[in-house]
């Protein structure tokens, strides 16, 4: 009977002395998710203001070629003194 004794608390032993280092692992597993976790929160931030951001350039590159145009348009109705080309006849 004692053998039996023996033999239940040595196999748990070992089943501690293999499960405590496994449990560490799992805590610092945990720890890492929750850190990953936040990272991806963080990345999705930046790729929402990364979005934000491309939709403003492209906006302002729009508007850079509409005033580019119109001063295109501006310079051709000028001659060289400096004053519209399209004066009012007398």
């Amino acid at each position: 009977m004692w053998i039996v004794i023996a033999a239940v608390v040595l196999g748990l032993i070992i089943l501690v002395a293999v499960t405590v280092p496994v449990i560490g692992r799992l805590s610092a597993l945990r720890r890492a998710v929750r850190r990953l976790q936040g990272r991806q929160q963080e990345a999705l931030k930046l790729q929402a203001g990364a979005a934000e951001l491309e939709r403003t350039l492209t906006s302002l590159q729009r508007r850079a070629e509409t005033t580019q145009e119109r001063l295109a348009l501006i310079r051709a109705g000028h001659d060289g003194t400096g004053k519209h080309a399209f004066t009012a006849r007398h």
